[in-house]
């Protein structure tokens, strides 16, 4: 194993990041990098399990996942998609209130193609409402499925129906928002629909006054209700001015999404320190960080939640927990970098932050070192 120190990982990075984005690297050149990638991996890894060290009860799901808080509020579509058929997405809507610097869409809003006029996309397959009752008659049910893609409040008049539809056959249904344009009218027409589930982005609208009254009100009628927001500086710093507030809205359930990255958002958290998580997601090392501060703060001001560390292995894990519901082979999985060529000069931060140290380093062997032909 090539323990790479951190002064020869720079300078192969460096070397990398000047070649043409369409130059492959030779195979020990990619030796290279897959040992930077793996010491970083190990360096964050390492100041993760510090601040886990300072969560007294850190309970488990299955070994999937991390989470801290009352067992009974574990939310029921994160256990249907590490445990159960995985997450099934429905998708209709292409349209954002927002613009968000965290969105895998950031800078391409405009440009997301519709599903089409009366459609749905589930599966990757088109369908109109009048089908549904047929793909379940055909299809085995999922455990549960999730509307995403993009804000579903910007037509969520065409939704009550076909949540009723699944309803009705027993599937269980959360959905994403980021809560701007909810009211109590809509709020309560999901919920008699049958809406089991509802997970408002908080930080889209960066800790709102108005979303935390959507959090308050959708208590009233939606079974569970949580937050889902990619953990960044500022939704923490905003979070904690007015945390009372949002925890009197009687919410069930946190998730602290681990912020990963692609070529669209990439930019916005450029100088940043990444490290990629088994060569796929990559992310910020502070977005987990925060997770794990607001468990710990969670555990010791008792705020009667589950607050939940949806990581990047969580994703690993989901990713496994699908393939292998789908009758995939052993150690299948879907789960991979968001870039078609891992972006070099993105770690260069990293590996020159001295607050990231590499656990252990070794001198490479002869083919590897600086002045050696690389081929």
């Amino acid at each position: 194993m090539l323990r790479i120190s951190k002064k020869d990982a720079l300078m192969w990075f460096r070397f990398f990041a000047g070649l043409p984005e369409e130059e492959n690297l030779p195979v020990r050149q990619q030796e290279l990098a897959s040992a930077v990638f793996l010491q970083l991996e190990d360096a964050a890894n390492a100041r993760f399990d510090r601040l886990r060290g300072e969560i007294r009860e850190l309970k488990s799901l299955d070994g999937r996942t991390d989470y801290v808080g009352p067992a009974e509020r574990f939310p029921r579509g994160c256990v249907s998609c590490l445990t159960g058929t995985g997450l099934s997405a429905v998708r209709r809507t292409n349209r954002c209130d927002a613009r968000c610097p965290f969105c895998y869409d950031y800078g391409v809003l405009d440009q997301i193609p519709p599903i089409g006029e009366g459609l749905w996309e589930i599966g990757g397959t088109r369908f109109y409402e009048r089908d549904l009752p047929m793909l379940m008659n055909i299809h085995k049910k999922p455990t549960g499925i999730a509307y995403v893609y993009l804000e579903p409040f910007m037509e969520i008049e065409k939704y009550y129906d076909t949540v009723r539809i699944f309803h009705e056959h027993g599937v269980h249904q959360h959905l994403y928002t980021n809560g701007i344009r909810a009211d109590e009218k809509s709020l309560q027409k999901l919920g008699e629909s049958g809406l089991d589930e509802i997970r408002f982005n908080l930080g889209a609208s960066r800790v709102s006054d108005h979303v935390i009254e959507n959090i308050r009100l959708a208590r009233r009628y939606i079974p569970q209700v949580g937050i889902e927001t990619p953990m960044t500086p500022e939704f923490y710093s905003l979070f904690e001015q007015k945390k009372q507030k949002i925890l009197a809205t009687g919410l069930d359930f946190m998730n602290c999404a681990e912020l990963h990255l692609n070529e669209n958002n990439i930019g916005n958290y450029w100088g940043e320190s990444l490290y990629a998580c088994h060569m796929g997601y990559v992310s910020p090392v502070w977005s987990r960080e925060y997770s794990l501060r607001m468990m710990a703060e969670a555990e010791r001001e008792d705020w009667g939640i589950v607050v939940h560390d949806c990581s990047n292995m969580t994703k690993f894990a989901r990713d496994l927990n699908l393939k292998a519901k789908e009758g995939g082979w052993f150690g299948a999985s879907s789960y991979g970098a968001e870039f078609e060529q891992m972006p070099y000069e993105a770690f260069l931060p990293a590996l020159e932050d001295d607050a990231l140290p590499f656990i252990r380093e070794e001198p490479l062997p002869e083919g590897y070192r600086p002045g050696d032909i690389v081929l």
